[in-house]
């Protein structure tokens, strides 16, 4: 079951994140791209790179026939989805095992049970994993509907059964409005994952977003990687994470482990996943839903453990046994990611795209307590065709304190030209005085408007700074280049 080549079917910093594990490990590696990443890093990384359509996602990176002829033609024998695009998708699963390619993944029924929402909170119930109450149904009328939410009692959650991302959520606080959120959920979820269906369930007030990193292999082993603290959003998607969760006694740290743990052995997990928990103020939690591959913010989980969490996949996807054992997995400081994005955060968190024409990235050093994960360089295209992330920043040290101070400071020697980000944003969520007690909650940008918002003066002092490093870095590269 071993392999020496794998393909990644995926783009932009995971495909490159994925290369640079694969060549450690002795093992080829082989990019796909579009027309609109034809000269991108994940492409000049890899062994081998295979053209498989022109820049819409639809006709290239989600074309799962391409991406199997591509593993053909290069005598791939893995396949490795990365997240997002394919890596969720049951169907490409199967084509693989169909096709003798390994998918560095869990199983296709894991992927199938757990992506449908309302069949995953009916297995986690039986396996006696906390859900929350709601109505899970399969009568989609609106008399029903209309009857359940009663019974569950106001405010509700709507939840598309499919897919993610926030995409066919709505909530209704009162009888009088749940129609109308009803239909935007249902047509929501009908253009995004080609269904309508919906779940319904208690809508907790100020909720946090906990989640925990489990990982299981083919001998039945399984293992959790403790948790991820991923409250802060907006519009129902991660900006910032941290590792682990803040304010969690190791009671109820050791109890959503092992939850989490029941729910991977519940569906015969294998590779890594994520189960993710909705958590109130008490610090009592439910199951919300579990994502069937790798995270973006992996790289905290392997800040705290000491893991290759890739290399993990890796080995079990050949049949080894997993790497560690629970006794032996220990926490280890604290860790944070900020994602940077091309987008306006005054402007509803607009995304952006453009060129990149000054990109500066703050040193790592050699202790690895700074990791900066990205799939571009100066000069490269924020298409808009994909996500405009540009990075994930990572910090660690050895308290939540001296980590948010770190990263704070790596977001200060981030520079971004071209297109506006979101790096003066995250510089105020560190500043801001409930983030750094750890008091955090789903709706914490809403409710911190006015004080993450505040417009920042351009000071004499601010420009003349801004200026020098800018003069300085450019001496420095034509130094270093010789010119």
């Amino acid at each position: 079951m071993t392999f020496s080549k794998i393909l990644i079917a995926n783009r932009g910093e995971i495909a490159c994140r994925v290369i640079r594990t694969a060549q450690r490990l002795g093992l080829q590696s082989v990019a796909v791209f579009s027309d609109a990443d034809r000269d991108a890093l994940h492409v000049r990384m890899a062994d081998e790179a295979i053209h498989i359509g022109p820049p819409q996602a639809l006709q290239s990176y989600l074309r799962k026939d391409k991406i199997i002829e591509a593993a053909k033609r290069t005598n791939a024998q893995a396949i490795h989805p990365g997240y997002g695009f394919l890596s969720e998708n049951y169907e490409f699963c199967t084509m693989c095992k169909e096709n003798n390619l390994i998918f560095i993944g869990p199983p296709p029924n894991a992927i199938r049970d757990m992506g449908i929402k309302n069949l995953s909170k009916i297995i986690m119930h039986d396996a006696n994993v906390p859900v929350i109450f709601g109505y899970h149904g399969d009568d989609q009328s609106e008399a029903t509907l209309t009857s359940e939410a009663k019974k569950i009692g106001y405010p509700i959650m709507i939840k598309a059964v499919r897919g993610g991302g926030g995409k066919g959520m709505r909530i209704a606080f009162n009888e009088g409005e749940f129609l109308d959120k009803l239909n935007a959920a249902k047509s929501e979820s009908r253009k995004s994952f080609n269904d309508e269906a919906v779940l319904l369930e208690k809508f907790i007030q100020r909720p946090r977003h906990v989640e925990v990193q489990v990982f299981g292999d083919m001998h039945k082993n399984y293992v959790y990687l403790f948790e991820r603290d991923c409250s802060v959003q907006r519009r129902h998607q991660k900006i910032i994470e941290e590792a682990p969760a803040p304010g969690l006694d190791w009671s109820t740290r050791k109890k959503l482990g092992e939850a989490a743990v029941k729910a991977a052995r519940a569906v015969g997990y294998v590779g890594a996943g994520t189960v993710e928990f909705i958590m109130d103020e008490n610090q009592e939690f439910y199951f919300m839903e579990m994502n069937t591959r790798l995270q973006v913010e992996h790289p905290i989980t392997e800040m705290i453990t000491g893991t290759d969490l890739v290399e993990w996949q890796i080995k079990v996807a050949q049949g080894e046994v997993l790497p560690m054992k629970q006794d032996d997995i220990k926490l280890r400081g604290h860790a944070f990611e900020a994602r940077i994005y091309a987008e306006e955060p005054e402007n509803d968190f607009m995304p952006g795209s453009g060129r990149l024409s000054y990109l500066r990235t703050p040193p790592t050093g050699e202790d690895g307590k700074i990791r900066v994960e990205t799939g571009v360089i100066e000069g490269d295209e924020v298409s808009v065709h994909y996500d405009p992330m540009i990075a994930k920043l990572v910090a660690w040290s050895s308290n939540r304190t001296s980590a948010l101070q770190k990263l704070r400071h790596a977001l200060q020697q981030y520079y971004v030209g071209g297109l506006k980000t979101n790096i003066p944003f995250l510089m105020s969520l560190c500043d801001n005085a409930q983030f750094q007690l750890g008091n955090v909650h789903t709706d914490f940008i809403k409710e911190n408007k006015d004080v993450l918002f505040h417009v920042q003066q351009i000071t004499p002092s601010l420009a003349v700074a801004a200026a020098s490093t800018y003069i300085q870095s450019q001496l420095g590269l034509k130094y270093n280049t010789g010119s």
